[in-house]
């Protein structure tokens, strides 16, 4: 495709003013790679007074180096004219009067004036998005390392502190099975204390190597029936459903593009957290899906419990975030943390809908099945 300049002295006069007003540089050469026209924006560009490269050669505007395979798509291009978009081509670099070199981007046009063939090229110097890119993948590459680091720290740490506090466990629940009556009160609430600490700490780490291994030793998604992790999941709280009574129901649910296991896991957090945060009587909870516009299945856990101020909607899903004291419920503070990456790692997002003291819906997105 190109553009034809009708002859006469105002078309021209337009066509040269229009070419002088545009944000970008612009150069045009004839046939034989000789410019014949630029505007300002291209005297900025490369430093140059267009006394100085009219009748010039396009090629001073390119690196010595590249001057070769600059020549040859120039020609190239001459053989098969046509509009080149913007970006379209490869990376180029410009050359500077100075002699310092900056990226550009080049769009190119064949336009007919009078019996004459030309090329318009329109230069955008890119160095700063270029640069701008190359700081954001250092950054990403950065923040990719720094993660597996820490996956690796984590699980590393805490599979090496499993076996000290089993010890520290074992003869803690000695002593008191031993001497708790047999030494004075103090004794007693001391070697409590000692239980309780090691206890807690147990479950720390055991959840601290569950989060670690949410990103490392996931299996990659498939077709996986969440009615059926559902139930899994019912299965593993058993002992607090029965405990507490809990009436636990669920609509027909979906078949989704998810890891089995970490699905289990995000519904038995979930339940096993509304059936914790509880009022006095009986807990209920019930579990939906519904399709949206994006063909991804949107789930909702829905109970009758405690309820979360509105300030503490992000807050509860980071490591070790509490809202209750230890004394009034057990918990290491990093289920939700779990919750939020296991999503995140299936490409979605959880969020919670809350009223204190009416209860709350927890809701997170999965990609519908694939199909075979």
């Amino acid at each position: 495709m190109m553009f034809d300049i009708a002859e006469g002295a105002l078309a021209e006069q337009m066509f040269r003013l229009a070419v002088e007003a545009c944000p970008n540089g612009m150069v045009m050469i004839d046939h034989d790679g000789k410019i014949v026209m630029v505007n300002a924006e291209i005297e900025q560009q490369f430093g140059y007074h267009r006394e100085e490269l009219i009748g010039e050669s396009v090629d001073m505007l390119v690196p010595v180096r590249q001057r070769i395979h600059h020549a040859r798509r120039r020609e190239a291009f001459n053989q098969q004219p046509k509009i080149r978009r913007m970006g379209a081509g490869p990376d180029l670099l410009g050359l500077r009067k100075d002699g310092s070199e900056f990226s550009i981007e080049v769009g190119l046009t064949s336009i007919r004036v009078g019996d004459s063939l030309l090329v318009l090229g329109v230069i955008v110097d890119v160095s700063e998005r270029k640069a701008a890119e190359a700081h954001l993948l250092r950054k990403v590459d950065e923040l990719c390392r720094s993660n597996e680091e820490l996956e690796q720290f984590a699980y590393v740490a805490s599979h090496d502190l499993q076996e000290p506090l089993r010890m520290v466990s074992s003869y803690t629940q000695l002593l008191s099975r031993k001497y708790k009556g047999k030494l004075d009160a103090d004794a007693d609430e001391f070697i409590a204390f000692a239980v309780d600490g090691a206890t807690r700490m147990r479950r720390l780490i055991q959840d601290l190597l569950m989060f670690s291994r949410v990103g490392s030793k996931g299996r990659d998604p498939r077709n996986t029936s969440s009615e059926i992790a559902l139930q899994q999941a019912l299965v593993n709280l058993r002992n607090a459903i029965e405990e507490s009574g809990a009436q636990v129901t669920s609509d027909s649910l979906p078949i989704v593009l998810a890891d089995e296991v970490q699905l289990t896991q995000l519904f038995q957090n979930l339940v096993g957290n509304a059936i914790k945060y509880q009022n006095p009587g009986v807990p209920k909870i019930h579990i939906s899906a519904a399709i949206n516009d994006e063909k991804n299945w949107i789930f909702s856990v829905q109970d009758n419990g405690l309820g979360i101020a509105p300030q503490y909607f992000e807050k509860i899903f980071g490591m070790f975030q509490r809202l209750h004291k230890r004394e009034e419920f057990a918990g290491t503070g990093i289920g939700l943390a779990i919750c939020k990456k296991i999503v995140e790692r299936h490409g979605g997002s959880i969020t919670v809908e809350s009223q204190l003291g009416h209860g709350s819906i927890f809701r997170f997105a999965l990609a519908e099945k694939r199909e075979k």
